[in-house]
């Protein structure tokens, strides 16, 4: 006979307790039980919840009472992973001080590892009476627990003995991270990108496992991109405001669980599915770069709903208006702004990001809103106590780090301001991109810049080009299609009155707003994303590109799709939806990026060829034994007429059209073998409205211009079959009207 368990008077277990200790923060679990500890420095009382295998029914409370360093903790023996659980929180309710704890609200653990259940929106949610005309200054008694997800005791030793297996295997993709210059990043959405792939299980769609799958694996490698930055994949959910109006947070920017990995997106009910899911894609050569929140959470601003942070201790982990705590200071737009400035908050952080690192093996992170993320109580600092923690950290250290670089708050604008370690979103490169190919006047010197790597904002930091994240669409904007075929924002489906999403969107439609069986308008919005995508992927920096741009993506003119959990937002794989010709044209760029690795340097390129035309035998051109000596990379400007770009020519306003050579030993860093590689790119770019004629430039000791490729769509400007020898005589070549050539040039030796 097996001896029975004991119970208490009323019914429930009666677990052995001890102390346990303050850390690790979270449900630890080991061989003899689990260990809780929970962070509130304002509480008077902490219970925790356990609740049975579906959480439904709460079948005990058993109260914390030992501290330390502001710590609750308690240690249950017998108790294992599993288990369900939650905590009430006991204090002072005086919002007018900053406090609002409520004990009739279940609250999340902040370092759980799992979520389980449903988040259903009730009245019974929020820590005051909704309909009271005082507001959030009443105080609720309805209790939450059958509305909210419970929080799973998770064993993560399993993992971490995986994790630390994998580190020892050799030859991995993951054991020698990708310099970041060399990073083609796909910003997906996990669910959009495989929620209707037809190769795909049915149950796994929308999954950490559908992204696993040979079939949405095999489609990334074809397509060649190496890195994938995936939109929040944190538990978060959904604003009241939208549940109301039967819509949804779709992309995930209201986070509530940094530790538990979206429950949407699992298949299962283990958490490992995800560290699956990295191992697959690190198999196949692909980094994984998480899109986080640490700026706010899904609480929103005082008149929201109590979930965790708020009813733990809201004084500690919001930053609050100094001359009335009641208020939230909101520079994220979102409602509140989490306060890193606390050590506790500032930890939590810095755990999960180690988590997600060390456990669930991601290689780098996005941070939202990070100008957030270095605010002090003066204002944005580059040396703030967030920064300085993390470039500390022996193992955050060595990861990927990408900053959106504004917030809403004063001073929110903080480009090419982050630590030397960040790279940052540069809205400047996608706006100057839009607006020089839409033809807006005065553009090109704007269009170098960021051509060159926006070294205006990098280089006086000692930054490489690779701090600057080119793109040309994001998740938040625009698709690429949309782009060229919208001039308005078309957002009423968000229920907002088409009020919401940005105004400024440098967008055009070429004549038809919207869908159109125009040939020759079809033929154009064709060729302007040809025309974008090559110079992304030309340009230096590190591009970026928006999931489904390169088959041609459409949110019907929507840019502010958060909201649109449907095929609005959903990838198409169907026929009709995939535009192969550009899906090809992409891939080529894509291609040509990788075969000449100088197209992503290390470093600024400032030196300039000497070159020549032949309408201007008077310049002297630089010889090839001068090639030969001076191995670093050269860059040249040009007007259409071959000759070099002087301050005048740079001052044109009218002018939309211009030649960039790249030369230099362009396959550096990769297989391609030989002594004294010295090769040379031209782009030959024409934005304006009408055809142009070009004259190539002429360098000695370089042999003819062969075309690689071009994004012209009428037969009487197609590409050249024969190279363009531009030595033997002067070589002009009639351009179309916005469009451009690539040409590729060897050395030829004496």
């Amino acid at each position: 006979m097996t001896n029975p368990v004991p119970v208490n008077a009323d019914g429930s277990i009666a677990y052995n307790l001890s102390a346990g200790q303050p850390f690790p923060l979270g449900a630890t679990v080991d061989d003899g039980g689990v260990n809780f500890a929970l962070f509130s420095a304002h509480a008077t009382g902490v219970e925790l919840c356990l609740f049975d295998a579906q959480g439904e029914v709460e079948i005990q409370r058993i109260a914390l009472t030992e501290q330390t360093q502001q710590i609750w903790h308690l240690y249950v023996h017998g108790l294992s992973s599993g288990q369900l659980y939650g905590y009430r929180v006991y204090g002072p309710y005086e919002p007018q001080l900053g406090h609002r704890f409520n004990p009739h609200k279940l609250l999340l653990d902040p370092y759980a590892r799992q979520l389980v259940g449903r988040y259903h929106h009730h009245i019974a949610n929020f820590g005051y009476e909704i309909d009271s005309p005082n507001e959030d200054l009443s105080f609720s008694t309805l209790d939450n627990a059958a509305f909210i997800p419970k929080c799973k005791v998770v064993d993560i030793r399993p993992l971490l003995a995986a994790a630390k297996l994998q580190a020892i295997r050799p030859l991995l993709p993951h054991r020698n991270p990708l310099p970041l210059e060399q990073c083609i990043i796909y910003e997906m959405h996990l669910k959009g990108f495989t929620v209707l792939h037809p190769e795909i299980d049915v149950p796994l769609r929308g999954t950490f496992a559908g992204l696993a799958s040979k079939a949405a694996i095999d489609y990334l490698v074809n397509l060649g991109v190496n890195c994938v930055e995936l939109l929040p994949v944190q538990a978060f959910f959904s604003e009241p405001f939208l549940l109301e109006k039967q819509l949804s947070n779709y992309w995930g920017y209201n986070s509530i669980g940094f530790f538990a990995p979206e429950p949407s997106y699992l298949s299962s009910e283990n958490i490992a599915e995800f560290r699956t899911m990295v191992d697959a894609l690190h198999g196949a050569g692909i980094e994984v770069i998480l899109d986080v929140v640490y700026n706010h959470s899904a609480e929103g601003s005082r008149l929201g709903p109590t979930f965790s942070f708020r009813g733990i201790d809201n004084l500690s982990y919001y930053r609050l208006h100094p001359n009335d705590k009641r208020f939230y200071i909101n520079d994220t737009g979102c409602g509140n702004t989490l306060n890193l400035n606390h050590p506790r908050m500032l930890q939590l952080v810095l755990d999960s990001l180690r988590y997600w690192v060390e456990v669930m093996g991601v290689d780098g992170f996005r941070f939202d809103l990070a100008a957030c993320l270095g605010r002090e109580a003066y204002g944005f600092d580059p040396g703030s106590g967030f920064f300085d923690a993390l470039l500390q950290d022996p193992v955050l250290c060595r990861v990927k780090l990408i900053a959106e670089p504004w917030d809403i708050g004063p001073g929110g604008y903080q480009l090419g301001n982050f630590p030397v370690a960040f790279s940052e979103w540069n809205d400047r490169y996608r706006d100057t991109m839009r607006r020089f190919w839409r033809g807006d006047h005065g553009m090109l010197p704007e269009f170098a810049r960021r051509f060159h790597g926006s070294g205006d904002f990098f280089e006086h930091s000692g930054r490489p080009p690779a701090a600057s994240i080119n793109f040309l669409t994001s998740h938040d904007g625009f698709t690429l299609k949309d782009l060229v075929s919208y001039c308005e924002r078309h957002n009423w489906a968000n229920g907002e009155e088409n009020r919401d999403g940005h105004h400024a969107n440098f967008s055009y439609h070429y004549g038809v707003e919207g869908n159109t069986t125009d040939a020759t308008i079809l033929a154009l919005r064709a060729r302007q994303q040809r025309n974008l995508l090559t110079s992304l992927f030309l340009s230096q920096g590190v591009p970026m590109l928006l999931s489904g741009d390169e088959t041609g993506r459409t949110q019907g003119g929507n840019n502010n799709a958060y909201c649109q959990d449907n095929p609005m937002n959903w990838f198409d794989w169907s026929s009709e939806g995939m535009d192969k010709n550009l899906l090809s044209f992409t891939q080529q760029l894509i291609a040509l990026r990788k075969r000449f690795p100088l197209l992503c340097a290390k470093r600024f390129i400032h030196e300039q060829l000497v070159a020549h035309s032949l309408e201007s035998p008077s310049e002297s051109p630089l010889g090839a034994a001068k090639f030969l000596t001076q191995p670093s990379a050269r860059l040249d400007w040009f007007s259409r007429q071959g000759k070099p770009m002087t301050k005048s020519l740079w001052s044109e306003s009218m002018c939309r059209s211009l030649c960039v050579v790249l030369s230099g030993d362009l396959t550096a860093g990769s297989d391609v073998a030989g002594d004294n590689h010295f090769q040379a790119l031209l782009l030959m770019v024409n934005a304006d409205e009408h055809p142009l004629a070009f004259t190539l430039p002429v360098f000695e000791h370089l042999g003819p211009w062969q075309c690689l490729l071009h994004t012209q769509t009428e037969p009487q400007y197609l590409t050249p079959t024969e190279p363009l020898d531009a030595q033997s005589s002067p070589t002009r070549y009639l351009l179309q009207d916005r469009s451009l050539m690539l040409f590729h040039a060897d050395f030829i030796r004496n």
